[in-house]
């Protein structure tokens, strides 16, 4: 199956709508808390990004600026970068609120425009990209590529995604135990086209533009575009959680984590390091 042409203005429709959904979702994102001066990063980006005092970071496909803000506080100098118009007006209005303008600015501009649409392209300590990013991009090597050109020499990628593997099931498709059924192949790397009127952040509120375009991607391309980019893998982790409620059945373990409720069924997350020479 093509990609079909009209991909990226499909998910910017989708994903300008979200902004407004998100910003007042109760409980999944807790703008209050951020507004309050609380810094919450989740457990797995936190331990892959590592201490961030003093360093410049650039946050790719950023939404509105939540980690963004979160990574401000704890003392980078860091941007961000998404491709939604109201997502940055909203990102920058929340800086504006919390009094971290100065530490935190951020760019509208597809992520394949990196290179062209940030002041100052390169020489960034850390690229961090986190939860639900790379499933809407088709082109990995390219992104790759742009990554390790946006690093400083001795500078790391900090990836935190949801598993390929978990990608694979669907509570859509789910048994008759209510587990996750059978939903997309892990191999085929077709564009996955979407009809979803849901928002996972407040179901109540239907999504106009529903109609968007994905993309699966199995490990080993993943690894692979990085190698070939140049970065070396320093860190790889798989984890037995996810920061949302990515299956039905999966249960709430510590701050904004989770598990199966029963045993380690298949990694629902993981994470890396890469490091440009």
């Amino acid at each position: 199956m093509s990609i079909p042409p009209d991909w990226r203005e499909r998910n910017q429709a989708n994903w300008d709508e979200r902004v407004a959904i998100h910003v007042n979702a109760p409980g999944a994102y807790d703008v209050d808390a951020l507004r309050a001066g609380e810094t919450r990063l989740d457990p797995i980006a936190a331990a892959i990004l590592g201490p961030v005092g003093g360093q410049c970071v650039l946050h790719l496909q950023c939404h509105f600026g939540m980690d963004t803000l979160a990574i401000a506080r704890l003392g980078a100098s860091v941007t961000g970068l998404d491709f939604s118009p109201p997502a940055i007006v909203t990102a920058r209005s929340l800086a504006a609120e919390t009094g971290l303008s100065e530490r935190a600015r951020f760019v509208e501009a597809n992520v394949y425009d990196a290179l062209t649409a940030l002041p100052e392209p390169a020489g960034f300590d850390r690229v961090f990209v986190s939860w639900g990013a790379l499933c809407w991009l088709p082109d990995l090597v390219s992104w790759a590529r742009i990554v390790a050109a946006l690093l400083a020499p001795g500078g790391f990628l900090a990836l935190a995604e949801a598993h390929p593997a978990a990608y694979v099931f669907d509570d859509a498709t789910a048994t008759g135990d209510g587990m996750p059924g059978w939903y997309a192949p892990y191999l085929s790397r077709a564009p996955l086209l979407q009809s979803n009127s849901e928002d996972y952040a407040d179901p109540t509120v239907p999504i106009r533009n529903s109609q968007t375009v994905e993309f699966l991607h199995p490990l080993s391309d993943i690894l692979t575009a990085l190698i070939g980019a140049g970065l070396r893998i320093d860190t790889f982790r798989e984890h037995d959680s996810i920061v949302w409620k990515m299956f039905a059945q999966l249960v709430k373990r510590g701050r904004g984590e989770y598990v199966w409720p029963d045993k380690p069924w298949l990694p629902l997350a993981y994470s890396l390091r890469a490091t440009k020479p």
